[in-house]
C-alpha cells in the first residue's frame, strides 16, 4: 500500500513545483515588462496620437431614419351586401390586394435591385439635374479610382426613356447596389409583434443619406399601392369599358326608334308591321337601360373599394435636417489608439522574451 502511494505523493509534489515555477515565471515577466515600460508608454502615446489624427480626418457618418406602419385595409370594404351586384359583371370588389406584403416580404422588397436602382437613378431632393448615383460616385471619389480605366471614367447614368443601359453600366450599377445593401441601407422591424418598419440609410454625405431615404421609401410606397390595387384597377377599367359600350348602344337604340317614327309620320293603322322597327328599338333600349343601371352601380362600388384600399402605408417619422451624426471624437480616438498600441506592444515584448528564453535554454 505504501508503494502505491509514492507515485501519488510525487505527482502532488510535481504539481506544487510546477505551480511555483509558473508564478516565478509570471513575476519575472512582470518585472521585465516594468523595465520596458518606457517603450510601452511611448508606443501607447504614439497610438493615441494616430487615433487623434484618424478622428480628425475621418468623416462623420450620417443616419437618415424613416418609420412607417403598414395598413392592410378593409378587405370587404363594408360592401358585402353588394357582392351579388358586382359578381353579375364579373367584378370582385373585395380582397383585391392579397397578402403579398405581409411579414418580412416588404423588407426583402427594399433590398431588391429594382427598388434600389430606381432610387439611385431618381434626382436629388432640391437638385433635379443630379441623380443619387452621381452623388454616390462623387463623394466616394470613384472616378479618381477609375482614372486608369477610361471607359469607367466617362461612364454616365443619365437615363433616356426607352433606352437600355449598356453591359458596363449594368455592371457598375450592380456593384453600387451590392454596396448599398451591405453598408448603407438597413431595414428592420423594431418589434416583431407590431407592423412598424424602420428604414435607416447611413452615409458620409448628409444630403445623400436623407434624399436616398426619401426616394427608396417613396418608391416602395408607390409600388406597394400599385400592386395592392392592381387587380381592382384592372377590373375597374373593364367595367368602365363595358359601361361606355352599353351607353353607346343605348344611345343608338334611342336614335333608331326616333328615326323609325320619323320615317312613318302618317302611319296606316291597318299596317301594324311598320311599327315593328320602332318597337324593337324601344325594347332593346329598355333592356340596355336596365343593364346600364347595374353596370353604373358596380362601377361606383369598385371606385369606393379602390379608395378604401389605397392608403396602405402611413409614414410615422421621416428624416429631417440635421441628421444624426456619428463621429469618433479626439478623446475617444486617443483612448482607442493608446489601448490598441499598448496591448500590441506588450504582446510583442512578451513573445520576444519567450523566444529569447527558449533559445538561451
Amino acid at each position: 500500500m505504501k508503494m502505491e502511494n509514492i507515485p501519488h505523493v510525487n505527482s502532488e509534489a510535481e504539481k506544487v513545483v510546477s505551480l511555483k515555477e509558473l508564478f516565478i515565471k509570471l513575476n519575472e515577466w512582470y518585472r521585465w515588462l516594468i523595465s520596458k515600460s518606457w517603450i510601452i508608454i511611448f508606443l501607447a502615446v504614439l497610438g493615441g496620437g494616430l487615433g487623434v489624427v484618424y478622428s480628425y480626418f475621418n468623416k462623420p457618418l450620417y443616419t437618415a431614419t424613416s418609420t412607417f406602419v403598414l395598413e392592410e385595409g378593409d378587405k370587404q370594404s363594408g360592401l358585402g351586401q353588394f357582392a351579388g351586384l358586382a359578381s353579375m359583371a364579373g367584378i370582385d370588389i373585395g380582397n383585391s390586394g392579397g397578402g403579398i406584403f405581409q411579414g418580412d416580404n416588404i423588407i426583402e422588397l427594399y433590398k431588391s435591385r429594382t427598388m434600389i436602382e430606381k432610387a439611385l437613378l431618381s434626382p436629388l431632393s432640391g437638385n433635379p439635374t443630379t441623380s443619387h448615383i452621381d452623388l454616390f460616385i462623387q463623394f466616394n471619389k470613384l472616378r479618381d479610382k477609375w482614372t486608369n480605366k477610361p471607359e469607367l471614367a466617362m461612364i454616365n447614368f443619365n437615363a433616356i426613356p426607352g433606352k437600355q443601359f449598356s453591359r458596363l453600366q449594368d455592371s457598375v450599377m450592380g456593384e453600387v447596389v451590392k454596396e448599398i445593401n451591405k453598408s448603407y441601407l438597413f431595414v428592420s422591424k423594431p418589434d416583431k409583434k407590431l407592423s412598424i418598419i424602420r428604414v435607416d440609410v447611413n452615409a458620409k454625405n448628409e444630403q445623400f443619406a436623407k434624399s436616398f431615404n426619401d426616394a427608396i421609401v417613396r418608391n416602395v410606397n408607390d409600388f406597394y399601392v400599385q400592386t395592392k390595387t392592381k387587380k381592382s384597377l384592372e377590373n375597374l377599367a373593364i367595367l368602365q369599358h363595358q359601361t361606355d359600350s352599353v351607353k353607346r348602344v343605348l344611345e343608338g337604340n334611342i336614335y333608331s326608334g326616333i328615326a323609325a317614327l320619323d320615317a312613318t309620320p302618317n302611319l296606316n293603322p291597318t299596317r301594324q308591321v311598320l311599327r315593328s322597327s320602332s318597337q324593337r328599338s324601344q325594347f332593346n333600349g329598355e333592356a340596355n337601360k336596365a343593364i346600364l343601371i347595374e353596370l353604373v352601380k358596380n362601377l361606383e362600388l369598385s371606385k369606393i373599394s379602390i379608395r378604401k384600399e389605397k392608403p396602405l402605408i402611413q409614414l410615422i417619422d421621416e428624416p429631417i435636417y440635421p441628421l444624426f451624426k456619428k463621429k469618433i471624437g479626439f478623446i475617444k480616438g486617443f483612448i482607442i489608439g493608446s489601448f490598441l498600441f499598448g496591448f500590441v506592444s506588450v504582446l510583442f515584448l512578451l513573445l520576444r522574451k519567450i523566444v529569447q528564453d527558449i533559445i538561451r535554454n
